[in-house]
């Protein structure tokens, strides 16, 4: 369930956030996500739509995390118009670290909930 955050977010979050947000801006793309695994490396991407493929931004970075060997996550970020993470998105994050926070912000980067 989703709660609200306060906006005092340590650095790493906030680098995460920040990484989410101009992925999204660079790219044009609806969504705009990041994630941090627990070596400290940080992935971002945003979402891909394509006829033959479609993944949300959430999604693409965990892939992203996961194809490079990360053993695990220590949070995740998405930036998007929608009022909450998508739950593919959700689940893909789960799958890699059944704890991780979620942080959904919205596009100018204000951070209005967290999933935990």
């Amino acid at each position: 369930m989703p709660e609200p955050v306060p906006q005092d977010l340590d650095a790493e979050d906030a680098k995460i956030v920040t990484l989410a947000r101009s992925t999204r801006a660079r790219t044009g793309a609806a969504e705009g996500a990041a994630v941090r695994d627990t070596d400290g490396r940080t992935y971002a991407a945003s979402t891909v739509a394509l006829p033959s493929l479609a993944l949300s931004a959430l999604q693409v970075a965990v892939a992203m995390a996961v194809s490079s060997g990360a053993p695990g996550l220590e949070a995740a970020a998405v930036v998007t118009n929608a009022e909450s993470a998508d739950e593919p998105g959700v689940g893909a994050v789960r799958d890699l670290a059944p704890k991780a926070p979620v942080l959904v912000a919205g596009v100018d980067g204000v951070v209005h909930s967290r999933v935990e």
